[in-house]
């Protein structure tokens, strides 16, 4: 997650880290990791997916079949 972070300009770098950080404080046992070539956080299971691009930074909640 670090070089995925630092591959960006100060600007988006300090959105990113802030992502980072709130999501450590709101469920500091999350595991950081890279999937589908994105930072994610896994707590049984993935709890979010976040990625900059050119003109936004998006955050992607894992989606999931709904119960019958």
């Amino acid at each position: 997650m670090d070089a995925y972070i630092a591959g960006f300009s100060p600007k988006i770098r300090q959105i990113l880290q802030n992502i980072r950080r709130t999501v450590h404080r709101i469920a500091p046992e999350a595991e950081e990791t890279i999937s589908y070539r994105m930072p994610a956080f896994k707590l049984h299971g993935v709890l979010l997916y976040f990625a900059a691009f050119k003109n936004h930074i998006g955050l992607y909640p894992p989606i999931r079949a709904m119960p019958d």
